[in-house]
């Protein structure tokens, strides 16, 4: 039986309601308003605790009702869905066209598609296929009044308009409450490739320039601490390699060129480096163990930083000598590091030791979100985010106090 109330951060008990339609959703909203109470969406619950604690009493609404399939052109390469459907159906009932929404998503069987458009959620494939903000053509949600509002459209040439969907992709859910999706699609891979590479920290950089000036096209580069890497490798019951670090680089797409990519890099690197390359179903359950990881963890710190791509080894190493009981793990070609944090490590000694770029505590006790933000600085643009809250949500009605700088 599905529980009646759920707390946020501590914060609640909140009454759950359980929305069917777009209709009586938009009554909820009214009501709301009405009373002067707050509206906390809710998806799978996969990423609740990722932003501060709410500020205003009010509802939890769950949109898991509104999972239903609204239009599949399959030879347009696109779909149609409403915001409540779980990743893991949609994916699913993609497949037997050939076809996928080539985003990475822990937790896939229980993450809705409205919650990883409000937390912009991607992973180790974004290097090669981009992120959800690639991937939407039109969108549609219900703003304060309870009325419904659409933004860009059902066909990949369409740009009339304000690019809301961009707007509304990682607003957590602030802006509005997003009811339904247009997305491209990409064709599934044919064959895919995962290459272990074994490294010292002194070599780390000049690997990583190799992988980055190769004649081959990865579709992730992934760089992990050995505490990372025995925690990922660990899952898949299979030996990491043993080295102080691991560079694992992917392929994908028809069967002759992943072949040849595996052989090209394989070539690249001289020998020079202890190599391990899983192909097709050798290589699902390590694919699969590093989409889940770090969601998959127990840890209480989760921290996440933006930095050039270009820095990455340099502040990876120097995060692993200052705290060697942190596990790290970086999207090495797009910048973006993760420190999984064991103990109780401080947040603020975190973010000043690594987070040289912007810091975002993807997991923080709630004991400590009370002291410390989630997000370490606000942007010099606050203001402006400010500014398209109050147009969008003048009475302040989604989730409140949540994101960036308490909007």
């Amino acid at each position: 039986m599905e529980p009646s109330t759920c707390l946020i951060d501590g914060f609640g008990p909140l009454p759950i309601v359980r929305p069917t339609s777009v209709a009586e959703l938009g009554e909820l909203v009214r009501g709301a308003a009405t009373n002067n109470e707050a509206i906390y969406p809710l998806g799978g619950r996969t990423q609740l605790g990722l932003g501060n604690p709410p500020t205003k009493p009010g509802m939890a609404v769950d949109l898991r009702g509104l999972d239903q399939v609204v239009d599949f052109p399959a030879r347009d390469m696109t779909v149609t869905v409403q915001a409540g459907i779980a990743i893991a159906k949609l994916q699913a009932m993609l497949a037997p066209e050939n076809l996928r929404l080539p985003i990475d998503v822990p937790r896939a069987g229980e993450a809705t598609l409205g919650g990883i458009l409000a937390t912009n959620t991607s992973g180790l494939r974004r290097y090669g296929y981009g992120t959800l903000r690639d991937y939407v053509i039109g969108i549609s949600a219900v703003n304060d009044e309870g009325h419904e509002f659409m933004a860009g459209g059902r066909v990949v040439k369409n740009v009339a308009g304000y690019d809301l969907c961009k707007l509304l992709i990682g607003s957590l859910g602030t802006l509005g409450i997003i009811t339904q999706a247009t997305l491209k699609l990409r064709p599934l891979a044919e064959e895919n490739a995962l290459i272990t590479i074994g490294c010292a920290g002194a070599a780390l950089e000049e690997l990583l320039a190799q992988v980055h000036e190769s004649r081959t096209r990865p579709v992730c580069v992934e760089l992990l601490n050995q505490r990372a890497a025995k925690e990922i490798f660990g899952a898949t019951q299979t030996a990491c390699p043993d080295a102080p670090w691991s560079v694992v680089v992917g392929y994908e797409g028809n069967a002759d060129a992943v072949n040849w990519q595996v052989q090209q890099l394989v070539k690249e690197l001289g020998g020079s480096h202890s190599l391990d390359a899983r192909v097709g179903e050798a290589a699902a359950g390590l694919w699969q163990s590093l989409i889940e990881w770090p969601a998959a963890t127990q840890a209480s710190i989760v921290l996440k930083t933006n930095q050039l791509p270009s820095d990455v080894a340099s502040l990876c190493v120097q995060a692993n000598a200052g705290a060697p009981q942190t596990a790290i793990r970086a999207h090495a070609g797009n910048g973006i590091i993760h420190y999984v944090c064991a103990g109780s490590l401080p947040f603020a000694e975190c973010a000043i030791e690594f987070g040289l770029g912007t810091v975002v505590a993807v997991r923080l006790p709630i004991e400590m979100k009370s002291i410390l933000p989630v997000w370490r600085d606000a942007p010099a643009s606050a203001w402006l985010m400010r500014e398209v809250k109050s147009r969008f949500d003048p009475r302040g009605l989604f989730n409140p106090g949540r994101f960036v700088d308490g909007i």
